[in-house]
Formats: C-alpha cells, sequence, structure tokens
C-alpha cells in the first residue's frame, strides 16, 4: 500500500479514537457544559497529535455536542432553555411511537434488557456514575432498538447525545438514582406484560422527572474547569 493511503489511514483511526474518546468523555461529564476543550491539553493526554484533535472536534461540532467560537476555541455544548425544551419535546415524540410500536420481545431480549437493568442497578449502589451512565444508555436503547426502526433511534440517540452532559450531573442525586431504578424495574415489568400502552406513560414518566430537574439547571453559570 502506498505510504500515503498508510497515512491516510492512519490518521482516519487516530480521528475516530479522538471523536469516540471525546464523546465519551461529554456523554459521562468528565467534560461539562461550557467547558473549553483545549487542543494542546486533548493531544498530550490522548496522544496524538493536534490535527486529529482539531478534525474530531470539527466532526463533533456537526453533531452538535461542541459548539466552536473564532479567537476562542471549542467548548462543550451549553444548550439554551428553548433548545432543552425542542430537544425534549422531539423525545417525547419519537421515543413514544417508537414505544408504542414495539413488538412483544423474546425471552432472550427480555433477559437481555433485565440483565442491563441489573447493570445500573449495580453501578448505582457502587456510586460508579460513568458506569450507571453507559449502563443507562444501553438499557433505554436496548428498548428502542426492538423495534427495529433504526433510523427514527438514531435521530433519538443524537438527542440523548446534546443534553448528555447534564444527564451525567442529574445522577449525582441519590434520590435521582433511586427515582431511576424504581422506574427502570416498572418498564422492565411492562415490557415483560407486553404492554406498550403503560410502557409509554412510564417512559414520559422517566423523561419528564429529568427533564425538570435538568431544566432548572440551565438557569444557573456553567461549571468550567481545565482540561
Amino acid at each position: 500500500m502506498p505510504a500515503e493511503k498508510l497515512a491516510t489511514g492512519g490518521r482516519s483511526r487516530a480521528v475516530e479514537r479522538v471523536v469516540e474518546e471525546l464523546r465519551r468523555m461529554i456523554t459521562v461529564g468528565e467534560l461539562l457544559p461550557g467547558q473549553q476543550i483545549r487542543q494542546e491539553n486533548m493531544a498530550e493526554r490522548l496522544g496524538v497529535s493536534r490535527l486529529p484533535i482539531r478534525e474530531g472536534l470539527r466532526q463533533l461540532t456537526a453533531d452538535g455536542l461542541v459548539s466552536h467560537t473564532p479567537n476562542i476555541g471549542y467548548t462543550v455544548t451549553r444548550l439554551s432553555q428553548a433548545e432543552f425544551d425542542q430537544i425534549y419535546l422531539m423525545r417525547n415524540l419519537l421515543e413514544t411511537e417508537v414505544i408504542g410500536r414495539l413488538p412483544e420481545p423474546t425471552p432472550e431480549q427480555l433477559q437481555r434488557v433485565s440483565d442491563l437493568n441489573a447493570e445500573v442497578a449495580a453501578a448505582a449502589e457502587r456510586v460508579d456514575l460513568v458506569e450507571m451512565r453507559l449502563r443507562n444508555h444501553e438499557f433505554h436503547f436496548e428498548i428502542f432498538r426492538l423495534g427495529g426502526l433504526d433510523l427514527v433511534i438514531d435521530e433519538i440517540e443524537r438527542l440523548w447525545n446534546w443534553a448528555a452532559p447534564y444527564h451525567a450531573v442529574y445522577l449525582v442525586s441519590p434520590e435521582s438514582r433511586r427515582a431511576i431504578l424504581h422506574e427502570h424495574d416498572q418498564m422492565v415489568e411492562a415490557l415483560r406484560d407486553g404492554d406498550n400502552a403503560r410502557l409509554a406513560d412510564l417512559m414520559n414518566q422517566h423523561r419528564h422527572g429529568s427533564e425538570t430537574v435538568l431544566g432548572s439547571m440551565l438557569g444557573a453559570a456553567p461549571i468550567v474547569r481545565p482540561t
């Protein structure tokens, strides 16, 4: 293979790794809304040059997770109240439609959802908020993907990612964690019973709880810390 193709392939893999790691850091709350992402610091942390960092940040900007301001640089996107409200409006519409179309799960599918629910609970018990955040995401999307509406679900995931930094903060509260676990148990029960209407109602209740708490955070000043 020509050296140019090797170099290009290596750079592409480096950009993919940068995007994956930055997305993870934003999702779990290592990078917070309004926080500046310093390219030189991130390049050193990830062991790459600044070029894949820059290309990765451009990709995340297109995805809406990162914002760019000339002469200032890149920051984790901080949502306005209006943007936040629209995200939850679209989530409500799309998630309710997906839940309403779910087929009856197979025993294997139901077991997978139950196992993920147990992993969320185990992470909450350890107060491992990073693990809880990741397993919570998997739990919900394991349910969503039962219906096979992949294009719709990809859009739902994009909406989740926009609000991901705020979700990470939501998990800090013990009361929030307890509510999440209780509501998850009820969702698994509704899914087991094949009661899509009840499952949709529970999802709406679940979403409304986080929307209420997270929306109140938007009026506070952004938390900024060095990267």
